[in-house]
């Protein structure tokens, strides 16, 4: 039986492997720079247990692994420059250690550069792991867009489920994908796989959720990055839609005039004034709640896939790592 370790340390010598360098260098250097800089690359690790959930040949799957991770990293370069952010994985991001154009066009061949890592391995199966890679793509950029539209809203014209339906598309169909796939080159049968698929949604919630209580509560030094700035950007996350039903009428328009769009506010003083808000109606008790109901409901679909438990423990040792992370 193998562990969740095992599958992140063969994830790791994958990327060990590949080569990402070439030709033009000034396009390559900003792809190489980014996926050796590592992060947690849950995606390809869960890819690859998913595979083997269903006696899958990791051989088979590797290349899916590289062009799921490569995708990903694609998103993020790009979300670093939408929301100019200046750290990644503790690190300048792409567009403040280069430039925007780089970033731009970099993050491009990234994607290109995905679709080649699928397309190298053939399998009965391929139409629907291309269908499946293509659908999420669309729906992380829908979710993107989205959380762009949130931007420029009144905190009063988004509603929780708009923004749970958001980061389902933004973060969750991503992790359920990478879930999908690993199992589609295993042949698995079609109801598990998508027993694996909502698996991977609560999993995805649980993770953004908490990503989201991060960014108000975590430590920058641990984190990876500053916090703080989903408030800054103006971001409607759990945190303040969530804290809008908990103030007082005062409270209240304290917190819509903070985060209305032109808000004058110097950025480190509309921080401070949001989390003492957050801190007066005792906020973090109920995110940290929502994170623990998101991965109760993941591990139940765990439990109802029928496959061998010790198969399964790879998945239960990546909810449990991913339960109450630091960053």
């Amino acid at each position: 039986m193998n562990s969740i370790k095992y599958y992140l340390t063969r994830v790791s010598e994958i990327f060990d492997q590949e080569t990402f360098l070439a030709e033009p260098r000034e396009l390559y250097e900003p792809i190489d720079y980014t996926l050796r800089l590592g992060g947690k690359r849950i995606r390809p690790t869960l890819l690859l247990a998913a595979n083997a959930l269903f006696g899958g040949r990791e051989e088979e799957a590797r290349n899916a692994a590289l062009g799921i991770e490569t995708f990903h990293n694609f998103t993020l370069l790009h979300d670093d420059l939408m929301d100019r952010s200046p750290l990644r994985r503790g690190q300048p991001t792409v567009f403040c250690k280069w430039d925007e154009n780089t970033a731009i066009l970099s993050g491009d061949t990234m994607f290109a550069l995905a679709w080649r890592y699928f397309l190298r391995q053939p399998t009965p199966h391929l139409q629907e792991i291309l269908q499946c890679f293509n659908e999420t793509a669309i729906e992380v950029c829908e979710g993107q867009q989205k959380d762009m539209n949130f931007e420029s809203c009144t905190l009063d014209k988004v509603s929780l489920d708009d923004y749970l339906d958001m980061i389902r598309q933004k973060t969750a169909v991503l992790l359920a994908a990478a879930l999908k796939i690993g199992a589609l080159y295993a042949g698995a049968p079609s109801g598990e796989v998508d027993k694996l698929w909502q698996f991977g949604i609560h999993l995805g919630l649980a993770f953004q959720l908490q990503d989201d209580l991060l960014d108000g509560y975590g430590d920058t030094a641990v984190f990876g990055k500053k916090t703080g700035q989903d408030i800054r950007d103006n971001k409607k996350t759990f945190l303040p839609l969530t804290a809008l039903a908990l103030c007082s009428p005062e409270q209240k328009n304290e917190l819509a005039s903070l985060f209305a769009p032109q808000n004058p506010l110097d950025e480190e003083e509309k921080v401070r004034r949001v989390m003492n808000l957050y801190n007066t109606v005792d906020l973090r008790p109920k995110i940290e709640k929502a994170i623990a109901d998101e991965f109760a409901k993941a591990s139940r679909q765990l439990d109802d896939i029928q496959a061998p438990e010790d198969l399964k423990t790879p998945l239960r040792e990546m909810l449990e790592s991913l339960n109450g992370r630091k960053k």
